[in-house]
């Protein structure tokens, strides 16, 4: 489970829930006066909560689901949203993954793992073994399942960007062994090749890079007024930035990264010459 520090604020998760009801309405072809009618409100009030810039009452929200014809689980799973986004303090436990529908484009640096948006299976299992050792194995299955569920929305119609750059060092540690090191690079270059997906390597010979503090995701929406969110996974909680002042810093390392890294084309290069390399062993 993914917990939130104090100190996230309920503003990412107005954010989820705004931006998840206009997809809704829009899919149904209603207008913002109608939805604002529906709930008592005008237009410009249901235009304020799809940016995430209000709070939301339950009920408003349990009636647009009711008129956006949503079925019964997932209007759950939004209320309870709701609920959590008008709390304080909402770092008690929210879900396993983040929602599907959150972003359309991610950058991601990873230095430890390969990201778990292009991860195999059998690597994933690994990796979250490694993370929870104490898990049952049904428990690290659903993890897996739900790790390769959120893989699929790369291939959707419409899905999200991917630009994903990796440290070397994820690369060459051998995570659950040599063969399942083996599928993963090959899935790795498979990937690289994809139109939506831009993959960068930072070899070792670049020495120090802009990111030596961690791993971090920036998500980034399709509607040009709401912000971008800073994303940072820590062992059992994390923590979510929207302050621009956060924002800027780490999309100014990751600009740096993609100078230091090298290019998807060489990155497509490397992969082979590793997997050559994995295949003579």
């Amino acid at each position: 489970m993914i917990t939130a520090q104090p100190g996230s604020g309920p503003t990412v998760l107005r954010i989820l829930l705004g931006s998840q009801l206009r997809r809704l309405r829009e899919a149904k072809g209603i207008t913002r006066d109608d939805a604002g009618y529906t709930i008592r409100a005008s237009g410009s009030k249901i235009s304020r909560m799809e940016l995430g810039r209000v709070s939301f009452k339950e009920r408003d929200v349990q009636d647009l689901l009711h008129l956006y014809g949503v079925d019964a689980e997932e209007a759950q799973s939004l209320v309870a949203l709701a609920r959590q986004a008008n709390s304080p303090g909402w770092w008690h436990k929210y879900g396993d993954v983040l929602p599907d529908w959150f972003g359309v484009y991610v950058g991601l640096y990873e230095v430890q793992f390969i990201p778990g948006l292009l991860q195999t299976a059998d690597y994933a299992r690994a990796v979250i073994r490694l993370g929870q050792p104490s898990a049952t194995p049904a428990e690290v299955e659903r993890r897996v399942g739900l790790r390769l569920a959120r893989q699929e929305l790369l291939t959707k119609p419409g899905g999200p960007r991917l630009w994903a750059i990796v440290d070397e060092a994820a690369l060459r540690r051998p995570i659950g062994g040599r063969e399942v090191m083996r599928a993963q690079l090959v899935r790795l270059t498979e990937a690289a090749v994809e139109a939506n997906i831009t993959l960068q390597v930072v070899p070792f010979g670049s020495g120090g890079h802009a990111a030596e503090a961690g791993a971090f995701t920036i998500m980034r929406f399709p509607e040009v007024d709401l912000p971008d969110v800073i994303y940072l996974e820590h062992l059992t909680s994390a923590l979510y930035l929207d302050k621009r002042d956060d924002v800027e810093k780490y999309t100014e390392v990751m600009e740096r990264l993609s100078v230091e890294g090298e290019s998807p084309e060489r990155t497509i290069e490397i992969l082979s010459g590793m997997l050559e390399e994995a295949i003579e062993e």
